[in-house]
């Protein structure tokens, strides 16, 4: 010890809310008090902290907590603040059973030489043990709670997460869950930030999709960048924003009616569409931001979904699509076409039909789904999603039809192709194989994939718990820099 100085346990305690946490401590023996703050404007949580280590059977760190019951998903991406003294500095997510010292916890840590492991004590007072990720130095960091099962999650920002998991620690229901730093030396003090934190409480096992729906965050971010924001938060489900051509608002449906959200004042404002009141998340803004195009409950009860376009501040919607299902996903460039999956002769296939009514046009035969059409801004191509190779990957073709030729080939479900306004970008939504490929369920955990409108490997950026609902319809920002899209949390524990 320093002469003339005094370790202290515990004590430098701060109750106050910072950000999303009920507050922020020093644990164990700290000879320089940490810190933590938020940046509302920019959603960085930024902590400071000393301690000798986090290790054997006690601890000493900072810690950024809330208490939580329950199963969770704990979100966030991390990196430590300049070169640092030691290698073994260490910050990540933790679950503790209490601010002693010794707590049995499990952590999701990542050390300053790029060490990723999975540590955990499972009775007070004892040594910890580890799991090692092959994976080096990754941002991603995901820590997931299923009773006594952990799951941690990591991934260099841009790729798939790689994971590890334990299945026999019981922390009890009631814990602390946080971001921490250690410095691992007590005479220092080391920094990390977090952005894209998140935490999640999952929607109960037993749900039944299409009755029983949790929470919902509207969330833009850079695409290029990664950085989220949440801009507005319900109990209830909200799904699919459309980003208005003049940037000023997001248009998405709840329970049936449609909304439209005010970026600037984080408000929402109910659009009347008349009759039409069971409206579901298949709704698309045409390309000079006039209209808006439906999918809803035929009025007179005979079809689940048929096609309508309203003005787009409102107004009584007309009925374009005679029968259904039918499902819109796109509007071509100059106005005049609808493009939409329809169910006809017991097969799910894309048609396009006149803006204003018409006949029907039938633009893919292969058996199975095809789904989501959309088009390219120039009006040359139609992309889409379709099962005709195995899983749901990506593809495009000639606005009639012609030249269908696949994007994507990997070993995930790739739904809903929305290219950027300028062009440039495709972003869609991507489940794991063990999803059915015609299915695009409720409350999963999803990626938010990238790709050149062209075809290429697609890049993740977004780590997201959510999936139906989340990004069904065309939500570019019309500088091609953000999306909209819907993540999911239970707001009512």
């Amino acid at each position: 010890m320093i002469a003339g100085s005094i370790l202290l346990p515990c004590i430098n305690s701060f109750s106050q809310n910072v950000g999303i946490f009920d507050g922020h401590n020093d644990v164990g023996e700290i000879l320089h008090p940490g810190n933590a703050t938020y940046n509302a404007s920019t959603g960085v949580y930024e902590l400071s902290g000393s301690g000798t280590n986090i290790w054997f059977t006690r601890d000493d760190f900072h810690y950024l907590w809330k208490r939580m019951k329950g199963n969770f998903i704990l979100q966030g991406r991390g990196q430590l603040l300049g070169k640092g003294i030691e290698q073994h500095r260490k910050f990540g997510w933790m679950v503790r059973t209490s601010l002693d010292s010794s707590a049995a916890m499990v952590a999701a840590t990542i050390h300053g030489d790029g060490l990723t492991s999975l540590q955990y004590r499972k009775l007070p007072h004892t040594d910890i043990e580890e799991t090692k990720f092959t994976i080096s130095a990754p941002d991603v960091i995901q820590l997931e709670r299923k009773g006594n099962q952990y799951i941690m999650s990591v991934a260099h920002f841009g790729e798939p997460f790689v994971t590890e998991q334990i299945t026999d620690v019981d922390l009890k229901d009631d814990v602390y869950v946080g971001v921490f730093i250690c410095s691992h030396n007590k005479d220092v003090l080391e920094k990390v930030s977090f952005d894209n934190v998140r935490i999640i409480v999952p929607a109960k096992e037993n749900f039944v999709p299409y009755k029983d729906y949790i929470g919902s965050n509207i969330e833009t971010m850079d695409v290029f960048t990664g950085k989220r924001q949440v801009l507005y938060t319900s109990p209830e489900s909200l799904q699919a924003p459309n980003w208005t051509p003049d940037g000023k608002s997001l248009i998405y449906n709840s329970k049936g009616l449609m909304y439209r959200f005010n970026i600037q004042n984080h408000t929402p404002g109910l659009i009347n569409t008349g009759l039409v009141k069971n409206n579901n998340n298949d709704h698309v803004i045409s390309f000079d931001g006039k209209m808006l195009g439906l999918s809803g409950a035929s009025v007179d009860g005979k079809y689940n979904s048929v096609v309508y376009t309203v003005p787009v501040n409102g107004g009584e919607p007309k009925q374009i699509t005679p029968t259904g299902p039918s499902y819109l996903h796109g509007w071509s460039p100059d106005g005049k076409y609808l493009t939409f999956t329809g169910q006809r002769n017991n097969e799910f296939d894309i048609y396009k039909i006149p803006s204003n009514g018409g006949k029907e046009m039938r633009l893919t035969t292969s058996p199975g789904l095809d789904d989501g059409s959309e088009y390219s801004p120039d009006g040359k191509y139609i992309y889409f999603n379709s099962v005709r190779s195995g899983m749901m990957q990506l593809w495009r073709m000639k606005a009639d039809g012609s030249q269908q030729e696949q994007l994507t080939n990997d070993d995930y479900n790739n739904w809903f192709a929305h290219v950027s306004p300028d062009g440039k970008w495709i972003v869609c939504l991507s489940f794991t194989k063990d999803i059915k490929p015609d299915d695009h369920p409720f409350y999963k955990h999803v990626y938010l994939r990238m790709l050149p409108a062209g075809g290429g490997t697609p890049k993740v950026i977004a780590y997201l718990y959510g999936g139906q609902g989340s990004i069904n319809t065309p939500s570019w920002s019309p500088d091609s820099r953000k999306i909209a899209f819907v993540s999911n949390t239970d707001l009512q524990k």
